[in-house]
């Protein structure tokens, strides 16, 4: 049996779902951030509804809207790129997770495919949890995937990429404007090797800073092709897939 889409059923329909303990899978996608010359601004969220449709061919849960809004500060400064502050973004998952659980909704889960939205999905899903008892687990793209990590061979990425891309080539290969994709590794080989975090974000000012970005990538989409999207999909949706089996008895064994 195939999920679904919310936006897809009557309120009938939805309210039977979610009276039979359906899971509900909450995608995290940005609808318009920078992603370089080549990817559309509305790159992760193509990466939200990709990866879901194809959580939702295995199994049979409901995945709610897209959260196409979120805290992206490394992009503000790029024409086009929205952002939401952490508080805003905050209260945004908040009141939709409140709305699920007042309508008696209570396995539900986040498919996040943001970078900086983590912390803040982490601390809201963690106080949630105090406040209302009901435990929302949360996949981060960064956690995803992995068992295709092989297939790549950029120096080091991190945004519009030779994996996003990779992944837009599998899912919406239309959507890449051809003969833009650039390498672009910054600033970033020649800056200190840390364990510690260091606030970044993306400008084409050089100031030999890590913040330098000439097209607004960090990687080498030029190699990306749709054979490394697809493995990298694949793995993806597979541990996504695992995931919600092993915390969801209800949606049963392979």
């Amino acid at each position: 049996m195939r999920g679904v889409w919310l936006e897809d059923l009557t309120w009938p329909e939805a309210a039977a779902r979610i009276e039979a303990a359906t899971p509900v899978l909450i995608p995290i996608g940005a609808a318009s951030k920078e992603h370089g010359h080549h990817l559309p601004l509305c790159t992760d969220y193509l990466l939200a509804r990709g990866i879901t449709d194809r959580v939702l061919a295995e199994l049979p849960i409901v995945a709610a809207p897209v959260i196409s809004f979120g805290y992206y500060p490394a992009f503000r400064h790029y024409p086009g790129s929205q952002h939401l502050s952490p508080a805003t973004f905050g209260a945004v998952i908040r009141e939709i997770l409140g709305g699920f659980v007042a309508q008696g909704a209570r396995s539900l889960a986040i498919l996040n495919t943001g970078v900086s939205t983590e912390p803040v999905v982490n601390i809201e899903l963690r106080e949630f949890y105090e406040a209302t008892g009901v435990r929302v687990p949360c996949a981060h793209i960064r956690d995803l995937g992995h068992a295709a990590d092989h297939v790549f061979e950029q120096a080091l990425g991190g945004h519009g990429d030779e994996h996003e891309t990779a992944l837009i080539e599998a899912i919406a290969p239309e959507r890449i404007r051809r003969g833009l994709a650039r390498t672009d590794y910054g600033n970033i080989p020649a800056q200190p090797k840390t364990r510690f975090y260091v606030p970044t974000l993306f400008r084409g000012t050089d100031d030999g800073g890590p913040d330098y970005s000439a097209t607004g990538v960090r990687g080498d989409p030029t190699l990306a092709t749709r054979e490394k999207g697809e493995a990298s999909l694949n793995a993806t949706v597979a541990d996504v897939v695992a995931g919600l089996r092993a915390l969801f008895p209800q949606l049963g064994a392979p």
